[in-house]
């Protein structure tokens, strides 16, 4: 971080971001389902002094400016009176925001502005950072950290799978798997029971992580959509119109490999980023629902076009739940 941001960090003079950071491993590790690596901090001369950069392994995942004695007004999208101030974005979601004065607080609040201080500001970037990389912060580390976990659970059935049926570089590629596509893995114990299951039907699915998450994601299927849609039973999802699904199936599921057509592709992404954001302005989850086949070729490549769009397959809706369509995406959108 920049010169300027030391502060944050000096408890002699009230800088509690080592605190807000502690607090942010915390939470993740209580959401996500394990602890992640500690968080080095220190400065750099070579940034602008009101400047932060965020790396993993040495790659820069974030950067943002940070002011002291400022708080941040970010507008949630409802505010209309504009603020005096330096206008920015907030560094996590994108959102317009404005850097203010304390003197401003109160009218800043009233006008429908959420407002925070400057340690608020980078430790939630930095937690939003933590949630997209997660499957990045899983080393080996970390999963033997669980595993040993569950040992203390139940240590017969980790004895049986891990690593006699699953070797601990298999388990940490399949825990990966998951977390790249926002799956927490806060039950192991029923990620493991799900392994002992699959792979002791057939041992050669241990060394198919593809394979083994799709089975590990049906297992954790209740857990999942709840992560997603809270504690309702009527699921509100997107669809696909038909007659695309059809041509998209075909598409995806050829013996030759995976081959779409770009303009077909075209017409999916965008109709997935406008599905997705509708449902959002809505209140909704963002959660597209496909056949079981084309789920993960999907799920690729909406990636970049819609990041919070969650992809679903039928076969991952419990019986317990039901679904409403609430927007279709076609080959005419």
């Amino acid at each position: 971080m920049g010169y300027r941001l030391i502060a944050l960090v000096d408890k002699e003079r009230q800088g509690d971001l080592m605190t807000r950071i502690k607090g942010v491993r915390r939470k993740f590790a209580q959401d996500v389902g394990f602890l992640p690596p500690s968080v080095h901090i220190r400065d750099n001369l070579e940034l602008r002094p009101s400047m932060y950069r965020l790396t993993l392994r040495g790659a820069v995942i974030g950067e943002g400016e940070a002011f002291p004695g400022m708080l941040m007004a970010i507008n949630p999208g409802h505010a209309s009176t504009p603020l005096i101030g330096t206008t920015t974005t907030d560094p996590a979601f994108g959102l317009p925001a404005t850097w203010i004065e304390e003197r401003q607080r109160e009218a800043a609040q009233m006008a429908g502005y959420t407002v925070v201080d400057c340690s608020t500001v980078v430790a939630t970037h930095l937690s939003h950072l933590m949630q997209v990389n997660a499957a990045r912060l899983l080393g080996r580390v970390e999963t033997q950290q669980l595993v040993e976990h569950v040992t203390k659970l139940a240590p017969k059935l980790i004895e049986d799978v891990v690593p006699k049926m699953v070797p601990i570089a298999a388990l940490q590629k399949l825990l990966q798997l998951l977390l790249e596509e926002g799956v927490h893995i806060r039950d192991m114990r029923s990620v493991v029971e799900a392994l002992a299951e699959h792979v002791g039907a057939n041992p050669n699915l241990a060394n198919d992580p593809q394979e083994l998450s799709r089975r590990i994601r049906v297992a954790l299927a209740p857990a999942i959509v709840q992560q997603i849609y809270g504690p309702v039973r009527e699921l509100e999802v997107i669809a696909i119109e038909p007659d695309l699904e059809r041509l998209l199936s075909q598409a995806l599921t050829s013996q030759n490999g995976p081959v779409l057509d770009p303009s077909m592709a075209d017409i999916l992404t965008r109709s997935a980023a406008d599905s997705a954001k509708r449902q959002e302005d809505l209140g909704h989850p963002a959660c597209l629902l496909v056949p079981d086949a084309i789920r993960v070729p999907i799920a690729r490549l909406l990636k970049r076009a819609a990041p919070r769009l969650r992809v679903l397959s039928h076969s991952e809706i419990p019986d317990t739940h039901s679904i409403r369509i609430g927007s279709i995406i076609g080959a005419a959108a």
